[in-house]
C-alpha cells in the first residue's frame, strides 16, 4: 500500500489542477488511521469555473447531439478504467476501507465492466418517436416524441461504495448528452480525482464535458444544488442531506435525483427454519462494516422460533472474519472513520437506554489495535419505535424484532419513513411474493434471490429517494420531454 499514489489534482475545463489557494486535505485509511496522501482541495473560485466550463461545453459544442462520438468517448473511458483496474482496487481499499473481497463484486469490478450498458445506450436508445395521429379541426395531425438531455448534471456522491456510484451517475449523464460536475465525499477523493485523470490523459471527452472538484467543504459541493447554471442534481446519501439538496434546487425549481438513506427488514416467516436463514441474514449485515443503504439492519423474526432465531444469526455474525481489508478471508473492514465509529458506537448506547438486549458485540474490537471498527453486533427485543429501528445507523448493527403473525410482520417492515429494500424468507416462494407485494420499498429480495445489476432500476419509497439509478429508468432521469406537433 506505501506505493499507492492517487491523483491529488481536480479536472476543471479539461486541465488536472491544483485547488485555486493551493490548499490541500489529507486522505486517511480508515483501517490504520494513516495518511495515504493529499488532495486538492477545491474552493467556491474552483466549483465556479467548474460550472462555467461545463455550461459552456453543453451550450456551446455537439456533445449532446453526437451520439456516435459520446459512445466512442465512453468505450475510451471503459478501456482506461479496465487498464486501471488494480490501480482502483487498492484506492477503493485504501480509501473507503472496503474488504478485498467485495471489490471484485459492486465496489470495482462489476460496475467497470458494466460501463459498455451506457455507452450502448448513447446509440441505441430511442431519442425519438412517433405518436399515433389525431384530429384537429378535421385535419390529420402528427405528433413527435423527442427526448434530449437534461444540460448540465451536478452530481454528489458519497464516501460508502465511491468508484461504483461515481461511474452509475457519470456513466449514464455522459451517455445521454450531458455535462457533469461531479463532487465526491472529502472521504474518499481518489476514487473520483483519478477518474478525472483517466478521462483527462485517454479519451477524447472534450474539456468541460466532465470535470471533478474534491473538496473538504461541504458548502463547495452545496454550490451545485443552488446554482441556476445547473438543470439536475443528483445525490446519494442521507436522507437528511437530501433534504437539504431537495430545499436548495427548489430555489431554482431544478430536477432532483436523490437516492437517499434506508432501515430495510428481513421478515423471516414461520415456515423456514432457522438455520436456514441465519447465515444470509447475519452476514449481510457485516457486509463493508453495514455501510450499505440497501442492507437490510431490522430482521423480524416470529415469536414462536424468536430465541432460536437469535441464537442462530449471533453464532453466524459471530464467525464473520472481519480486520485488515487487505485480507482476502475479511468480509468486514472498519467504518469510514473516526466519526462515523463513534455516531455508530452511540447508536448501540441509545438502544442499549431503549430497552434493546445486546446478544453480541457492542464496542470496539479489543484485538484490534488501529482503525475505526466496531463488532458485529446483534440487538434483541428492539421496539419496532425505538431510535434504533427507526434511524439509519450505517454501521454492523442488526436489529430484532419480533413479530405475532404475517400482518404484524408487514405492519413493522412498513413502519419507517424510508423504503428503500428488504428481503423476505419462506419455504413458500408464492407465500413470500405475497408479503412481498405489501411491503412499500423499492427492492426485496426473496430466499436469497440477487436482484442488483446495471439494468436493474434502484431507487426507493417515501424518504428513501427521488428517481431510480440504473437501467433505462436511471438513464431516463437525464432526459428531459420534448413533443412537436407537425402536419400529418
Amino acid at each position: 500500500m506505501s506505493a499507492l499514489k492517487g491523483e491529488f489534482r481536480n479536472l476543471i475545463n479539461g486541465d488536472l489542477v491544483a485547488a485555486s489557494n493551493g490548499q490541500m486535505f489529507d486522505n486517511i485509511n480508515p483501517a490504520t488511521e494513516e495518511i495515504i496522501g493529499q488532495t486538492a482541495d477545491g474552493t467556491h473560485e474552483d466549483m465556479d469555473r467548474a460550472l462555467t466550463a461545463a455550461r459552456k461545453a453543453f451550450d456551446e459544442t455537439d456533445w449532446s447531439l453526437n451520439h456516435s462520438f459520446r459512445k466512442h468517448c465512453l468505450e475510451q473511458l471503459n478501456e482506461a478504467l479496465k487498464g486501471s483496474r488494480e490501480e482502483l482496487r487498492q484506492i477503493v481499499i485504501a480509501e473507503a476501507g472496503s474488504p478485498l473481497l467485495i471489490t471484485y463484486q459492486v465496489q470495482v469490478d462489476n460496475y467497470i465492466d458494466a460501463m459498455p450498458y451506457w455507452s450502448n445506450l448513447a446509440t441505441e436508445f430511442e431519442y425519438e418517436s412517433r405518436m399515433s395521429n389525431i384530429d384537429f379541426m378535421g385535419q390529420s395531425q402528427g405528433r413527435v416524441i423527442r427526448r434530449e438531455p437534461v444540460g448540465v448534471v451536478g452530481a454528489i456522491t458519497p464516501w460508502n461504495f465511491p468508484l461504483y456510484l461515481n461511474l452509475a451517475k457519470v456513466g449514464p449523464a455522459l451517455a445521454s448528452g450531458n455535462t457533469v460536475i461531479l463532487k465526491p465525499a472529502p472521504d474518499t477523493p481518489w476514487s473520483a480525482t483519478t477518474l478525472g485523470r483517466l478521462i483527462a490523459e485517454q479519451t477524447d471527452i472534450p474539456a468541460g464535458v466532465v470535470n471533478i472538484v474534491a473538496s473538504s467543504d461541504h458548502s463547495v459541493g452545496a454550490m451545485l444544488s443552488s446554482d441556476p447554471r445547473i438543470d439536475l442534481v443528483t445525490f446519494t446519501g442521507s436522507t437528511e442531506t437530501g433534504r437539504n439538496v431537495m430545499k436548495a434546487a427548489s430555489s431554482t425549481v431544478k430536477k432532483s435525483f436523490l437516492e437517499l438513506g434506508g432501515k430495510s427488514a428481513t421478515i423471516v416467516l414461520d415456515d423456514i427454519g432457522m438455520e436456514a436463514i441465519a447465515p444470509m441474514v447475519g452476514i449481510s449485515v457485516c457486509t463493508h462494516a453495514g455501510q450499505g443503504c440497501a442492507i437490510p439492519t431490522r430482521v423480524l423474526l416470529p415469536e414462536s422460533k424468536y430465541e432460536e432465531g437469535l441464537e442462530k444469526i449471533a453464532e453466524a455474525m459471530a464467525g464473520v472474519n472481519y480486520g485488515d481489508p487487505l485480507e482476502p478471508g475479511n468480509l468486514m473492514g472498519p467504518v469510514v472513520s473516526r466519526k462515523q465509529q463513534e455516531r455508530v458506537l452511540s447508536y448501540i448506547e441509545k438502544g442499549k437506554k431503549e430497552g434493546a438486549r445486546v446478544v453480541l458485540g457492542g464496542g470496539i474490537p479489543a484485538h484490534l489495535e488501529k482503525g475505526f471498527f466496531v463488532e458485529p453486533t446483534l440487538l434483541a427485543d428492539v421496539h419496532p419505535d425505538a431510535t434504533v429501528a427507526q434511524e439509519e445507523i450505517f454501521g454492523p448493527v442488526l436489529c430484532a424484532i419480533p413479530y405475532r403473525d404475517e400482518d404484524d410482520a408487514i405492519r413493522i417492515a412498513n413502519n419507517s419513513i424510508y423504503g428503500l429494500s428488504g428481503a423476505i424468507w419462506s419455504s413458500d416462494t408464492e407465500r413470500a411474493m405475497s408479503v412481498a407485494r405489501k411491503i412499500r420499498t423499492g427492492t426485496l429480495s426473496v430466499n436469497g434471490a440477487q436482484w442488483f445489476h446495471v439494468d436493474t432500476p434502484f431507487g426507493g419509497y417515501r424518504q428513501s429517494g427521488v428517481g431510480r439509478e440504473n437501467g433505462v429508468a436511471g438513464f431516463e432521469e437525464y432526459l428531459e420531454t420534448k413533443v412537436i406537433g407537425l402536419p400529418a
